[in-house]
């Protein structure tokens, strides 16, 4: 199950650097449009195909996480729906509703909320490590300045490349402590082996 959690941290570093570079290009997108360009229609063939393998890579890293990681229900839960409401928003930004205002500040500030809230969740995994607490403060800090987007008047788009920006820090600073040996993040199965040791003692 450690291999599945080391894939699990991998697959959502990825997915959400590939969200950085889908929030990239949208802004791009938006700001150069012509609808008579052909680098407007490659622009938006981009979009799409980061948007896919990010959410693709996210869903995955999210499967093994809840498969490997023991116990932690509530960092499980609020990070399936975190992608459950990332899909949401953009979807809804693809189209005009008159109940959907992607430039408010009310908007922006519940999403960032919800997701720095997502992120504080995952200090579940080592709550006593100081380096880890580091990383943690560093991407809700970067999570809450994706407000500034929608107060600058910038597209949720913003919001959500600030997102995917603040998460990678946290996926990448897991993934590198744990090369280190200075987290510990205990999965199903290892329990066996503890007693197996024990055992023999």
């Amino acid at each position: 199950m450690q291999e599945k959690l080391t894939k699990g941290i991998f697959f959502g570093l990825i997915g959400n650097i590939f969200f950085v570079v889908f929030g990239l290009v949208c802004l791009l997108y938006y700001y150069t449009y012509n609808s008579e360009s052909f680098f407007s229609r490659l622009l938006e063939a981009v979009a799409y195909c980061t948007e896919i393998l990010g959410f693709g890579l996210l869903i995955y890293s999210d499967y093994l996480l809840i498969v490997s990681i023991r116990l932690r229900r509530l960092l499980k839960i609020s990070f399936s729906a975190y992608i459950v409401i990332e899909a949401v928003m953009l979807e809804l930004n693809s189209y005009r509703f008159e109940f959907y205002q992607p430039y408010s500040l009310p908007l922006a500030i519940v999403h960032a909320v919800v997701s720095a809230l997502v992120c504080f969740a995952f200090l579940q995994l080592d709550p006593e490590n100081t380096k880890y607490e580091i990383a943690i403060i560093v991407c809700i800090a970067l999570i809450l300045a994706g407000m500034l987007g929608n107060i600058l008047g910038i597209r949720i788009y913003f919001s959500i490349m600030a997102n995917a920006l603040g998460f990678s820090v946290m996926f990448g600073g897991i993934h590198f402590l744990r090369n280190r040996e200075e987290i510990e993040i205990d999965c199903y199965g290892d329990r066996a082996r503890v007693a197996e040791f024990n055992s023999s003692t």
